[in-house]
């Protein structure tokens, strides 16, 4: 499974890289890291349909995480990719945004990367 993680914060890909290298090694998950919001569309446009999973973070500088959610849910539709958003505010006006906005599971930080191995699982 194809997984593309946006974050502003760059040691996200050595954390995910980290927590998830048995996976890696295994074939099981690919891993992708887009920087920004804007990022994350161009990877979207070039790699369209390859990401099944996106864990984004809300709060970045320029497009915001929802900003981005908003974007994929009305263009990307076959397969919908699904749209993990990830905070460190656990606020109910950021959850309630991102459900409405088509979220399918909200998780705040630090992650809890045994929750989110089983999360995985799941969509498989």
């Amino acid at each position: 499974m194809k997984v593309l993680v946006v974050d502003d914060e760059k040691d996200v890909q050595t954390l995910f890289e980290q927590r998830f290298r048995k996976e890696i090694k295994n074939g099981e998950l690919r891993f992708d890291f887009a920087f920004s919001g804007e990022e994350a569309l161009t990877y979207l446009n070039q790699h369209e349909q390859e990401a099944v999973l996106i864990l984004s973070d809300i709060n970045m500088p320029g497009m915001s995480g929802l900003d981005l959610l908003d974007q994929i849910k009305k263009k990307y539709h076959k397969p919908p990719p699904v749209v993990m958003m990830i905070t460190a505010y656990g606020d109910a006006e950021n959850y309630n945004t991102a459900k409405q906005l088509g979220a399918d599971d909200f998780l705040t930080k630090p992650v809890d990367f045994t929750a989110l191995k089983e999360k995985l699982k799941t969509i498989n």
